[in-house]
């Protein structure tokens, strides 16, 4: 069974920025502080006399100065086109935790489910999921005799565009990669290791790669899944192999930034990478084929590597939840029979290493993924349709749901909103879940129009509306209290 979509920014966007200068008229250190494109706040040093406001004391130069350094913001944010709430930019959200920021949403659904607003096709065979960012819709699939990057309008879902990418089909046919946005490009992965850069109003394509053929990249049986992540100046992704395990490129150009290596090289596996920062070093956390690693993030360096015996993720058939990161915390799963656990990064400097804190058979996630919300991670035990509750800190289970009121089953996504869990089974029934570690407590099912089993593709709740893709069509709800 393949990988789903796993895929602008994975840490939030800055919207504060602080300078300091010298102004010789005043002799005062002064502050300079812009946020959200607000009028800038000019105050002195705490340990110097206070200045507020446009001063008398305060140059002509540094008003001058003043007004460049505004309008260079101002310019440097809109070209940055900060994450706004009502986006979702990638693959689990803003920061690849599946954890919407929602509120005022539905707590109960009618007996035949939400409202539903619209109904769009032309998104092509495959699981990718959405990304939102202003008023488009973001997605792949393959179309036609090639694999696609579309955009959608988001009133009506209605496909603007389509950039071409690579091949089609694959060990079930379609794209899994859900693209990135970020300001006006957006990034995409085709199955078969095509990865585009595309520019976000037209489509036309700005720069291209091709895993296996420019870096001797390595895929599982289900081919290319992950999401690709944007951080500062780079993109980075999960070529595999022995010669550019992973690759950080300059995210404007294309241009090779540098290359990561697992030594004696390590097949890409089915996740996507997610941040993590410990010790005052910020890494990439992959999990591959063979075990979950964290990559410098400043030179492409192998800090650690975890998990790669067969009793946790070595040689496992496929490992596919992106993992979750909580401070030096980080939350890993797999299905197959395998199981998820936490581990802790310890160590400073140059030197930093995986620790496991815990690991249980009980906490297996095929390719539904896991949320964490409060103390508690919420998944699928394998694929069976069964959703449990576990202890964040001790992995010790308190609840797990064998059968939804409307039968779901299969393989269960989730995704996290205002209180409750959205499960989307295979079969296209999707449930409300309170987000409670008590007791399963589901509080609306239904089951989505002509569904296509399997329905993999992540569903995604943003704006007050819950989007659901099954293969070549998405589907609009409205969530949101009356």
């Amino acid at each position: 069974m393949p990988g789903t979509a796993s895929g602008l920014l994975a840490v939030p966007p800055i919207h504060k920025l602080t300078l300091m200068f010298l102004d010789s008229a005043s002799n005062c250190d002064v502050e300079l502080e812009i946020e959200n494109l607000s009028p800038p706040a000019l105050r002195c040093h705490p340990s110097l006399p206070t200045i507020s406001g446009t001063h008398t004391m305060v140059s002509f130069r540094f008003r001058v100065l003043l007004q460049i350094v505004i309008a260079a913001g101002i310019a440097a944010t809109r070209l940055a086109s900060p994450v706004s709430a009502a986006d979702w930019p990638q693959f689990r959200g803003p920061h690849r935790t599946d954890v919407a920021s929602e509120k005022n949403l539905l707590t109960e659904w009618p007996a035949d489910g939400p409202k539903l607003l619209w109904s769009a096709t032309g998104y092509g065979e495959g699981f990718s999921s959405i990304a939102l960012v202003g008023d488009r819709i973001y997605s792949m699939g393959d179309h036609g005799d090639g694999s696609v990057l579309l955009a959608a309008d988001r009133a009506n879902g209605k496909v603007l565009w389509r950039a071409p990418v690579g091949k089609p089909g694959g060990n079930y046919k379609g794209t899994r990669c859900t693209p990135t946005v970020d300001g006006d490009r957006v990034y995409g992965l085709g199955q078969f290791g095509e990865f585009v850069c595309c520019e976000t109003a037209t489509g036309k394509v700005l720069w291209k790669k091709n895993f296996p053929g420019d870096f001797g990249g390595q895929f599982g049986a289900w081919q290319y899944t992950e999401s690709p992540l944007v951080d500062g100046d780079k993109v980075i992704c999960t070529p595999g192999g022995a010669n550019a395990t992973m690759v950080a490129f300059n995210k404007r150009t294309g241009d090779v930034i540098w290359k990561g290596i697992v030594p004696g090289g390590d097949t890409a596996g089915y996740s996507s990478i997610v941040i993590a920062e410990t010790g005052g070093i910020r890494q990439y956390v992959q999990l591959m084929a063979n075990g979950l690693v964290g990559f410098s993030a400043k030179d492409g360096k192998l800090l650690w590597r975890y998990g790669d015996k067969n009793d946790r993720f070595g040689g496992n058939t496929a490992n596919i939840p992106t993992p979750i990161i909580q401070g030096e915390f980080i939350f890993t799963a797999a299905g197959y029979g395998r199981g998820g656990g936490l581990t802790r990064l310890v160590g400073s400097g140059k030197s930093v290493q995986a620790e496991e804190v815990y690991f249980s058979r009980d906490l297996q996630n095929k390719h539904g993924g896991v949320v964490l919300v409060g103390d508690y991670v919420y998944g699928d035990r394998d694929d069976s349709g069964s959703p449990w509750c576990a202890e964040w800190k001790t992995g010790k289970v308190r609840w797990r749901k064998e059968k939804s009121r409307v039968d779901g089953r299969g393989s269960v996504c989730v995704t996290y909103a205002d209180g409750h869990l959205y499960f989307q089974y295979q079969n296209g029934v999707v449930t409300l879940v309170e987000a409670s570690a008590d007791s399963y407590k589901e509080t609306g099912a239904f089951r989505i129009p002509d569904a296509k089993d399997p329905c993999w593709a992540h569903p995604v709740v943003c704006g007050g509306k819950l989007y659901i893709r099954n293969q070549d069509t998405l589907l609009c709800y409205d969530v949101t209290k009356p």
